[in-house]
């Protein structure tokens, strides 16, 4: 009689097990202290919660923390860029043609344990950019025709952050590679967000930015082409260690089905309504996984 009862209770476990859906493992989620980072992180934490994942949110870190964080497995994954990688983390010192920069940090990273999933549309490289009435009253659409104006001791004002004019491939090499350099006096180093205000309330006439902010458009801001091809590509992609995606043999997929969605024009957007429209980053991230019929 026992053993029936044992058999039968058994098979009751058996089958309350069948109808209970798979609980995914539990995913640390990083990101960085800037508006698209937070973002970034919202949404994908909002979207693997959907998909069962339980999950832990570290945004808010600095990007050399961050890294550091990923490599040491206290967090599962984040959305880095390329360039970043390439330049910041791997310091790869030549010139790597536009093309080459994911498969050169997919290759550097797997190494590390680390694996570059699909890479997003969205390319969030460095840029300089101008009020637009200014810059065609000027004449100025490109970084060579900035460096002639330059040249020529017009008197502009740029605004860039501190990272920018100190790092590797920021300020100094930049202007060295165009041939032209702004006077110490003409340089105005703030915090990130700042040069944006700046150049809109006519403090500066030139202004550093990122490409796929929000503010560009809003503010009516030209971007200058960069013409000799400085900058490298900073696409923005989901990086995963290997070990939570061999724990979870779904997460690459879905993370590649969120990255598959995500480019300049909607990532400026969903900016602008942070920083532009004041909304909270959790509804904006609600909104675009809704609109994008991910949850």
């Amino acid at each position: 009689m026992l053993k029936t009862i044992s058999k039968l209770a058994a098979a009751s476990l058996l089958t309350v097990a069948s109808v209970l859906p798979v609980q995914a493992s539990e995913l640390v989620i990083g990101g960085k202290n800037f508006t698209e980072q937070q973002l970034l992180t919202e949404i994908t934490s909002q979207y693997l919660g959907s998909k069962g994942y339980e999950i832990e949110r570290k945004a808010g870190m600095g990007s050399s923390v961050l890294r550091k964080a990923q490599e040491n497995g206290q967090i599962d994954l984040y959305w880095e860029y390329t360039g970043t990688s390439l330049l910041n983390y791997n310091k790869v010192k030549e010139k790597v043609p536009a093309s080459e920069v994911y498969s050169r940090v997919k290759a550097l990273d797997a190494k590390k344990g680390l694996v570059w999933l699909n890479a997003s549309a969205a390319n969030n490289t460095y840029a300089l950019a101008m009020r637009r009435a200014d810059a065609e009253q000027r004449g100025i659409s490109s970084l060579s025709d900035l460096a002639k104006a330059v040249n020529s001791d017009s008197g502009l004002v740029l605004a860039v952050n501190a990272e920018f004019y100190a790092r590797k491939d920021g300020l100094k090499p930049l202007q060295k590679a165009y041939e032209f350099k702004f006077p110490r006096k003409d340089i105005k180093r703030m915090d990130s967000g700042l040069t944006y205000t700046a150049l809109k309330e006519s403090q500066v006439d030139v202004a550093l930015v990122f490409a796929t902010d929000g503010r560009i458009p809003a503010f009516d801001f030209v971007v200058l082409k960069d013409d000799k091809g400085y900058f490298p590509e900073y696409a923005i992609t989901p990086v995963v260690r290997e070990e939570a995606l061999s724990a979870n043999p779904k997460l690459a997929d879905q993370l590649n089905q969120l990255s598959a969605v995500i480019d300049n024009n909607r990532m400026s957007d969903l900016n602008a309504r942070v920083d532009v429209k004041r909304q909270s980053i959790e509804q904006v991230a609600a909104d675009f996984l809704q609109e994008n019929n991910l949850k």
